[in-house]
């Protein structure tokens, strides 16, 4: 019989003294992720196309490197800068809406949203292994359901919730964590189209049982939770941050 489990706060190391990695942190989601790290106290590297355009505020805050997730090279490299690393968050997401039936289309999309979450979540496990750290994706409301505009951004982020519980049961006894959130609708540059449409918008409210938009803040917000020591005994779950859409 094993021994019982020390809970979670009296093993987990504090917030202030991890090593974060925010891959797609310079915008939308990823840059709340990374600011609510940052805020919390933990040493938080941003990774992500065009590091320039972090705001200010943010880029204050964290270490900034430039990455192309689909450059396997490029992400052995950053990764080797560590010599620790706590939590891995996968932020990096694309989408074009109605071109997305291009095969061209299709397939970059799933080489930045699930390959390259594949891809980063690989070379950062050695290392997470070392420190039993944790690592959260990013998923969607359209895990669960089809986005008739976004096929490929669909089908990329159904696979995140399937390659979140693989790697969880695959990495438990290294002790890494591996979660995920599914954001629902958030205000980012990636929904503003939808945003300023009267009609759009309107749909998107009345669908949702909370009666409003969501903000980057409040995923934040669960992803820190997902990688902080009161979810020492979760793994291979993912965690709607929708205002109840789903549940509609």
């Amino acid at each position: 019989m094993s021994e019982p489990r020390t809970p979670g706060r009296e093993y987990e190391p504090a917030v202030a003294s991890r090593q974060v990695l925010v891959i797609g942190g310079t915008s939308g989601i990823g840059a709340a992720v990374a600011e609510r790290f940052a805020r919390d106290g933990a040493e938080v590297t941003v990774a992500g196309l065009d590091s320039s355009s972090v705001p200010e505020t943010l880029a204050t805050k964290v270490d900034l490197a430039e990455l192309d997730i689909r450059d396997n090279g490029a992400v052995e490299t950053l990764i080797s800068r560590f010599s620790t690393l706590d939590v891995l968050v996968n932020a990096a997401g694309i989408l074009q809406r109605d071109e997305e039936f291009r095969p061209e289309v299709f397939s970059d999309i799933l080489a930045v949203n699930l390959t390259g979450t594949m891809r980063a979540s690989t070379a950062a496990h050695p290392l997470l292994a070392q420190s039993s750290g944790c690592i959260v994706n990013i998923a969607s409301m359209l895990s669960y359901f089809g986005g008739p505009r976004v096929p490929a951004y669909s089908a990329s982020k159904g696979g995140i919730v399937q390659l979140t519980k693989s790697f969880a049961v695959a990495w438990a006894a290294d002790g890494v964590r591996v979660n995920a959130v599914a954001p629902g609708w958030i205000r980012t540059n990636m929904t503003r189209e939808l945003q300023e449409s009267p009609e759009a918008a309107e749909q998107i409210i009345r669908r949702t049982p909370m009666g409003t938009w969501g903000e980057a803040a409040d995923v934040a917000a669960a992803v820190a939770f997902l990688a902080g020591p009161d979810a020492a005994f979760i793994t291979g779950a993912v965690l709607p941050v929708d205002g109840g859409y789903l549940a509609t």
